[in-house]
């Protein structure tokens, strides 16, 4: 369960805050005219939600793939790769000219 509190009743508990959300586990939402503005929440759950964000970039996760399949032979011949490339030399004029 969440609480709500305006900013400046969560400045004048802050204490007493901080000791409730390290207490119950739960997190205080700090407004602003009535709008959420900030939350308070406990460094446990700051940090669940840090790793649960935390995800790879394509160069971690080529990384990590390569590292578990790097004994598995993967059957793959060399001429699949033969018709990825166009090899005709292309324009012969500028367009832009």
């Amino acid at each position: 369960m969440q609480t709500q509190y305006s900013i400046a009743e969560a400045r004048n508990q802050f204490a007493a805050l901080i000791r409730k959300v390290e207490e119950s586990e739960n997190s205080v939402q700090v407004t602003r005219r009535g709008q959420p503005v900030a939350v308070i929440l406990s460094s446990e759950e700051y940090q669940r939600l840090l790793t649960q964000q935390k995800k790879p970039d394509f160069w971690q996760a080529y990384l990590k793939f390569k590292e578990e399949w790097q004994d598995e032979p993967m059957d793959i011949e060399d001429d699949i790769w033969e018709g990825l490339r166009d090899k005709s030399p292309g324009r012969e004029e500028n367009p832009w000219l």
